[in-house]
C-alpha cells in the first residue's frame, strides 16, 4: 500500500510544499497519498494548487487530497506532520505588541518569554485533539512530527498527555552547524590547510549539540582531528560578518565557552541579560536581517510573506514548477526521518525528544535536543551525560518556565500561568510581579478566542483589569514601537522587489539558514 502522510496546517506557504517536495525526492515515495488540511479553506487550497502543479510537473503518481476535515486527513495516516500557527498572524501580532506596552521587547516571541508562553497556550489544545484522531483514526503506531513552536512545550504536552510518539523538528543545529563551517573555512585557508578557493562543508565537521530547543550548546566539534571547541570563541570575534550579526551568540560563548545553535534575536529573548533596557538593546543586534534582533521581526516577515503571497498567487501557479532532485533537498529532518524508517537508509540528526536520563543534569520528562540516528529499528537517542555547568543553568532556568507554560495551556491553569511569566527570563528582568499579573490578564483577554480551557475564567481577568482602572491601581502601559521595529511594507511596496518579496514568501525557513544550506 502507498504511505499516506497527513500535513495538518497545510495552508503553510512554505513548509508543506518544501516538505512534500523533500520527500517526493525519495524514489520509494513516488506514489505516496499525501492528506493535506487547514482550518483556513482559501490557504488551503491555493497551496494544494500549487503542490499538485509540482506533482504533475514533475511526472510522480503522488497524490493530493485536501480537505478541512482534520479527522478524515488523519484517518490511515502512516505519519503526521504539524506545521500550524494557531490564532494565525492576529494573535501572534499581540504576542509582540501586548509585551511590548510593559517594556518586554522580543525579536520573534514564539518560544519563550511572555510571546512563546501565550503561545504554547493557543496552540496545546489544538495539539492534543491531533493526538486523540491520531490514537483513534491514524494508523496503529504512527509518528507525529511536530514543527510547531513553541517547540519544548508543545512535544512535551503531546507525549505527556496527548499520549502519542511525538518528535520537535527544529533546523537550528543544521544553521549554526554551517555557521561553524564557515569559521573553521577562514581559519584553514589562513593556516594554510585548504587553498584558498576550498570549501568546508558542514558534513566535515563531526559536531554533538545538546540542550533544549534554540537553547542547544554545541558541546563537540571536530575537524581533521582537532578540537574546535577552544577555538571558537576567537574564530567567532574575528569573523568579518558574524563580528556584527551575532554579538548577542558571541559575548554568551565568550563567558561560556560554548556556542549556542539559535540565532542572534532567538536568543536574546531566552536571557535576562540583553534585552532588559530598551536604550541598550541596539548594541546587541544588528538590523542586517530580522533574525539578528529586529524588534517583531518575525511577525513582520511572516506578514509581508503571507500578504505577497496572497497578492501574487496567480504568477506562483504560471510559473515552472520545482524539480524535485536529490541536489534540491531541504536540510528539514521530516523526510530524512520518514525515509530512514522505511527503507532502512541511517540517518543522523538532532531531534526533540523525552529526556529519559540521556542528557544527565537537566530534569527527566522535559523535552531535550540531542542528536539521534534512525534506520528501519525506529529512533534511537544516545545518552549524552553532563551538559556544562552554564549550560545546563540556562537551561535549567528555562525547563520550569516551559514546564509551568504547558501545566497552565493543559488545566486552564491561571495561576500557573501567572507564575510561569513570573520566571521568564527576560519577563522578570523586565516587569515587577503586579506588572505581570496584569499583562497576564490582559493577554487573556485580548487571546480569548483562542483559549478554549481558559473561558470560565476570561471574565475574571476582564474584571480585575476593570477594578484596576477603576481604582486608580492599574500599571501605567508605554506607548512604544520597540527598541528597534522596522517598517511592515504595503503589498505596493514590495512590488518594487518583487523576487525578494516571492522568495521570503515561500521560505520554509524565513531566517538565515545560509545558501550553501540548500546544497
Amino acid at each position: 500500500m502507498p504511505m499516506k502522510i497527513a500535513m495538518i496546517g497545510a495552508g503553510s506557504i512554505g513548509f508543506t510544499r518544501r516538505l512534500m517536495g523533500d520527500l517526493l525526492t525519495v524514489p520509494e515515495f513516488a506514489d505516496t497519498t499525501f492528506a493535506f488540511t487547514d482550518i483556513d479553506a482559501s490557504n488551503l487550497e491555493m497551496v494544494s494548487q500549487l503542490a499538485k502543479r509540482d506533482v504533475s510537473g514533475n511526472g510522480l503518481p503522488a497524490v493530493i487530497e485536501s480537505t478541512t476535515d482534520r479527522r478524515a486527513a488523519i484517518a490511515d495516516a502512516d505519519y503526521v506532520i504539524c506545521m500550524i500557527r494557531q490564532g494565525g498572524l492576529e494573535a501572534f501580532q499581540t504576542d509582540i505588541d501586548i509585551p511590548l506596552q510593559y517594556g518586554i521587547d522580543q525579536c520573534v516571541g514564539d518560544t519563550l518569554c511572555a510571546g512563546g508562553i501565550m503561545y504554547a497556550q493557543r496552540t496545546i489544545p489544538a495539539l492534543l485533539d491531533f493526538c486523540k484522531d491520531i490514537r483513534e483514526v491514524a494508523k496503529p503506531g504512527a509518528l507525529f512530527l511536530n514543527y510547531s513552536n513553541p517547540m519544548a512545550m508543545n512535544t512535551w504536552a503531546s507525549n505527556k498527555y496527548g499520549g502519542v510518539d511525538t518528535i520537535g523538528l527544529c533546523h537550528g543545529v543544521q544553521g549554526a552547524h554551517w555557521q561553524i563551517a564557515k569559521c573553521i573555512e577562514l581559519y584553514a585557508r589562513g593556516e594554510g590547510l585548504i587553498g584558498p578557493e576550498d570549501k568546508v562543508h558542514r558534513r566535515d565537521i563531526d559536531v554533538v549539540a545538546a540542550g533544549i530547543n534554540h537553547q542547544t550548546w554545541f558541546i563537540k566539534c571536530m575537524w581533521r582531528g582537532i578540537d574546535f571547541i577552544p577555538l571558537l570563541p576567537g574564530l567567532f570575534a574575528a569573523h568579518p560578518e558574524y563580528a556584527v550579526t551575532e554579538k548577542v551568540r558571541i559575548d554568551v560563548l565568550k563567558r561560556f565557552g560554548y556556542y549556542s545553535t539559535e540565532s542572534n534575536g532567538h536568543l536574546s529573548e531566552y536571557v535576562p541579560w540583553y534585552r532588559k533596557r530598551t536604550d541598550e538593546i541596539g548594541k546587541w543586534i544588528d538590523l542586517s536581517s530580522w533574525i539578528n534582533g529586529e524588534t517583531g521581526g518575525y511577525l513582520r516577515v511572516c506578514t509581508e510573506g503571507r500578504n505577497w503571497f496572497e497578492t501574487d498567487f496567480p504568477n506562483w501557479l504560471s510559473q515552472d514548477p520545482p524539480k524535485f532532485t536529490p541536489d534540491r533537498r531541504s536540510e528539514e529532518h521530516g523526510s530524512y526521518i520518514i525515509e530512514a524508517l522505511e527503507t532502512g537508509r541511517t540517518y543522523r540528526g538532532h531531534f526533540n525528544v523525552v529526556n529519559k536520563g540521556h542528557i544527565t543534569n537537566l530534569p527527566d520528562g522535559c523535552i531535550i535536543e540531542i542528536p539521534g540516528y534512525v534506520d528501519r529499528n525506529g529512533i534511537n537517542m544516545p545518552v549524552v551525560g553532563d551538559l556544562p555547568l552554564a549550560c545546563a543553568a540556562t537551561c535549567s532556568a528555562s525547563i520550569r518556565v516551559q514546564q509551568m507554560g504547558m501545566e497552565a495551556a493543559v488545566h486552564g491553569d491561571v495561576t500557573m500561568l501567572k507564575q510561569a511569566m513570573l520566571h521568564d527570563p527576560l519577563v522578570g528582568a523586565v516587569c515587577d510581579p503586579e506588572e505581570i499579573w496584569q499583562l497576564t490578564d490582559h493577554m487573556l483577554t485580548e487571546q480569548a478566542r483562542w483559549l478554549p480551557q481558559y473561558a470560565s475564567q476570561i471574565p475574571s481577568a476582564q474584571a480585575r483589569l476593570i477594578e484596576a482602572t477603576n481604582s486608580g491601581t492599574r500599571v501605567l502601559l508605554k506607548q512604544t514601537e520597540g527598541a528597534a521595529r522596522l517598517h511592515t511594507k504595503t503589498v505596493a511596496e514590495m512590488a518594487a522587489a518583487k523576487d525578494e518579496a516571492r522568495a521570503n514568501a515561500q521560505a520554509a525557513d524565513k531566517g538565515k539558514m545560509t545558501a550553501a544550506a540548500s546544497v
